[in-house]
């Protein structure tokens, strides 16, 4: 009996401890299903909370693919066409040219009549120029021209580069432009380049990042958004992408070790905006120029350079493109590669073209909704971080500013 009696008392200890551990491991299924809940309340509360794509939820698909385009103006007034570009088809912003500027005070009216226009829009506009200095500027001759970069470049010195961003910003604002299309980070490597020459600060990649940099950072000193170009480097063409499609036959290891060293640095310093070229390198993406390559835009800018900002092409009208490719179809497949702006500069036929070829291919899913929404967030993004507004600019001192020039370029030149 005693025998009996151990075995039988170790099997009730075994039994009994056995069924507290398994009963408190148990998650009571009410419980389970609130932390989930809780779990869904968080993200949706996330997500409501976020004003950028509340304001998103609320866009219908013109809206959303307007802020896809910047376009160009036809002369130097606000005429039927940019109106219509506006109230039509929802553009997200111009780009000014020297056929657009007369005078200081034409500039500032025609840039209020922009803004004016959009006053009923929720997303104020990208109002953008060149304006690099040397050759490359728009602005009215009442206003002291700054030297090109090759000059900045042999001064070599960081403090002069960021003051001459500095004033640039200044410039453009005052305007009431919130977008410059500079600097130029290419690096001057091919001394037949017909384009780029006294654009580029150097044939040093880390001199032209450094004052490339400064060059950013001043222009963003001043609230308007700079956009560093012509990525992946135009510097070692032979061909004016102006005029015909260039090719570089560079490979991947020879740009990571010279054209792609100032982007990367600007990236890391905070670039907002990044202009991707003409230009086709056959040994990266022999089908492609670098402006609808998805390898070049997606995995080299993207993943590779870790770029989250805006992504815009350099002009579509540009004989690299409209003498080689369907513009609709290339502004479509730029789009799929990974940017989120097509710079449409010159023509209305072309540019309500683009629009309307952009929207057919989100109409039959060949540019997911979700991309879309992917596009305009990193837009509306950087819009909100600018603080635009579409409030009109007053005039200002032309004579202040040019003294500021005269004293800089005094000081260091």
């Amino acid at each position: 009996m005693k025998r009996l009696i151990f075995p039988m008392l170790v099997l009730i200890m075994l039994f009994t401890y056995g069924c507290n551990i398994n009963s408190s491991n148990i998650t009571p299924p009410s419980s389970k299903n609130s932390s989930t809940k809780s779990n869904k309340s968080n993200i949706n509360s996330s997500i409501s909370s976020d004003p950028i794509q509340q304001k998103i939820n609320t866009m219908t698909l013109d809206e959303k693919i307007g802020q896809l385009v910047i376009a160009g103006v036809d002369d130097f007034s606000n005429n039927e066409h940019s109106k219509t570009l506006i109230n039509t088809y929802h553009v997200g912003g111009f780009i000014l040219f020297k056929q657009n500027i007369d005078n200081t005070n034409q500039t500032i009216n025609l840039l209020n009549s922009l803004k004016q226009t959009n006053s009923n829009s929720r997303v104020p506009l990208f109002l953008g120029v060149d304006e690099e200095g040397g050759r490359v500027s728009r602005l009215p001759s009442e206003l002291k021209k700054l030297p090109p970069n090759k000059s900045i470049g042999k001064i070599n010195n960081t403090s002069f580069s960021n003051k001459i961003g500095q004033v640039l910003g200044e410039e453009l604002n005052s305007f009431g432009f919130n977008v410059d299309f500079a600097p130029v980070l290419d690096i001057n490597s091919n001394p037949l380049n017909p384009i780029i020459g006294d654009r580029s600060f150097g044939r040093n990649s880390f001199m032209v990042s450094k004052l490339g940099i400064a060059t950013m950072n001043g222009i963003q000193s001043k609230n308007v958004i700079p956009v560093i170009k012509h990525f992946p480097g135009h510097g070692d063409t032979s061909v004016d992408s102006h005029i015909g499609l260039p090719i570089v036959n560079n490979d991947l290891k020879r740009l990571n070790a010279l054209e792609l060293v100032p982007f990367s640095n600007a990236i890391k310093s905070g670039a907002d905006m990044v202009m991707v070229a003409h230009i086709l390198l056959p040994k990266i993406d022999s089908q492609n120029p670098a402006s609808f390559s998805k390898v070049i835009i997606t995995d080299i800018l993207r993943k590779s350079l870790k770029f989250n900002g805006v992504v815009i092409t350099d002009d579509m009208t540009m004989g690299a493109i409209v003498k080689n490719y369907n513009i609709d179809d290339a502004a479509v497949k730029s789009l799929n590669a990974g940017t989120d702006i097509i710079l449409v500069c010159h023509d209305f036929e072309k540019q309500t073209s683009v629009l309307n070829a952009i929207k057919n291919a989100a109409s039959k899913g060949t540019i997911s909704q979700t991309a879309i929404n992917g596009k305009v967030y990193r837009i509306l993004k950087l819009k909100q971080k600018y603080n635009l507004k579409d409030s009109p600019n007053p005039s200002f001192s032309v004579e202040n500013i040019n003294h500021k020039i005269s004293k800089l370029l005094n000081a260091y030149m």
